[in-house]
């Protein structure tokens, strides 16, 4: 028998395990790109949720005394409305900034789809805008908190427990990083694709996975959303 997988069919003229494992293809009718993005999510997903894991055991043990999340973003930390008691209006505008984003995204990768260029970049530039004003948001939010005291070393009056000033900074703060290692890609993409890379390549796949790696940030978000400012 020749060293050299043969290919073979079954009854119905599909290709078997052997013929896809023996080179050239791959056995999950996948690019190699998208799979390895896939593995790089999957992987990170493990991290946040240690993250989330270690959040809920500290949180359990210090139920009675936990701060109410209505209490500590009970302000929008903009100067002229941080005087009003608007509990979660903030954070609400941050969260339909990334959902927006999302579907910005989406029609990206659709536009890709369709080899239209100009339609990629169109929805690439609002995908970008929203991550920007994402990460600014968190800046008000952030210096809002350490001016009234909570850091990840000290504990504010509405706060009490140091142990939530340090899980938020570390959990909104990995996943800021996501959001900025998001709006970079995109820009790069965006420039590459205004430079004509793809129409060159003959496809947008790379479009689709920085499109897959903006919405796990994306949904990451609803959990970090769920868990400090809800629960």
């Amino acid at each position: 028998m020749s060293a050299t997988a043969t290919s073979h069919h079954d009854a119905h003229g599909e290709e078997t395990t052997n013929e896809l494992w023996s080179g050239g293809r791959s056995p999950f009718k996948s690019s190699y790109g998208k799979i390895m993005m896939w593995y790089f999510l999957i992987s990170d997903t493990f991290t946040f949720a240690s993250f989330l894991i270690g959040y809920a055991a500290l949180r359990f043990t210090q139920a009675e005394n936990w701060p109410k999340p209505s209490e500590v973003f009970a302000s929008i930390p903009v100067h002229g409305l941080d005087t009003y008691n608007l509990p979660l209006v903030f954070v609400s505008f941050m969260t339909f900034l990334l959902i927006l984003s999302s579907y910005t995204m989406v029609r990206a990768v659709q536009e890709g789809y369709r080899m239209n260029k100009q339609g990629v970049v169109n929805f690439l530039i609002p995908t970008i805008l929203c991550g920007i004003a994402f990460l600014g948001c968190q800046y008000l939010e952030w210096t809002h908190l350490i001016h009234d005291g909570m850091t990840p070393t000290s504990a504010s009056a509405t706060t009490k427990i140091m142990n939530f000033g340090q899980l938020f900074f570390v959990i909104t703060g990995f996943h800021g990083l996501h959001v900025l290692g998001g709006v970079v890609l995109n820009t790069w993409l965006m420039v590459q694709t205004m430079n004509s890379r793809f129409e060159k390549v003959g496809h947008y796949e790379m479009v689709e996975k920085i499109g897959l790696y903006w919405h796990f940030v994306d949904l990451v978000w609803v959990y970090v959303f769920l868990c400090f400012y809800l629960l």
